[in-house]
C-alpha cells in the first residue's frame, strides 16, 4: 500500500505541477488511495521531496536524484532560493523563508550535517534551528550565506 500510495506521488509530481501537500492529498483522493495529510507529510520526508522553483514564479514538489553531488546541489539550490533572512537569539537559530519554502530549507540545513546544528523545526516560512551555542549560531549562519551565494 505505502509502497503504492509512493509510487503514484511520483508519478503525480512527475507530470503535474504540484505546489501544496493538500494538492497532492487531493489528487491521491481522485486516483483512489485513502489516505491523511499526515500521512503525505511523511512520504515526502522519506522520498526525499523538496519544492523547487516551476520557472512560473511559483514553487512546486520535485524528486531529487539519488546521487549525493545532485542532492547537494538541489539543497544548495534550495537554500539560495528559499532564504530571505537568517538571524539568532542565544542558541536559536531563525530562518525566514519565502512563503511554502520552510520544510524545503529545513531538509537542506538539516543535509549539510553543520557541526554544532541540533535540529530544526519548519513552518510555513520560518524555521527555527537549536544549536549547541550562541558560537555555532554565528558559524552556522556564515556557512549557510556561503553555501547559498555560491549558487
Amino acid at each position: 500500500m505505502k509502497e503504492n500510495r509512493q509510487n503514484k506521488i511520483k508519478e503525480i509530481i512527475e507530470t503535474q505541477s504540484i505546489e501544496t501537500q493538500d494538492e497532492l492529498l487531493s489528487q491521491l483522493l481522485q486516483q483512489g488511495f485513502s489516505t491523511t495529510q499526515a500521512t503525505i507529510s511523511r512520504d515526502i520526508r522519506e522520498m526525499h521531496l523538496t519544492k523547487v522553483p516551476d520557472g512560473t514564479g511559483k514553487q512546486k514538489y520535485a524528486m531529487i536524484q539519488n546521487a549525493d553531488t545532485d542532492v547537494t546541489k538541489k539543497y544548495h539550490q534550495v537554500l539560495s532560493a528559499g532564504i530571505l533572512s537568517l538571524d539568532y537569539a542565544e542558541n536559536i537559530l531563525v530562518v525566514r523563508t519565502v512563503s511554502g519554502m520552510a520544510m524545503a530549507v529545513a531538509a537542506a540545513l538539516d543535509n549539510m550535517e553543520l557541526q554544532g546544528f541540533l535540529g530544526c523545526i519548519a513552518g510555513d516560512d520560518t524555521i527555527f534551528a537549536v544549536t549547541r551555542s550562541k558560537d555555532c549560531c554565528k558559524m552556522i549562519i556564515a556557512e549557510v550565506k556561503k553555501v547559498a551565494s555560491d549558487d
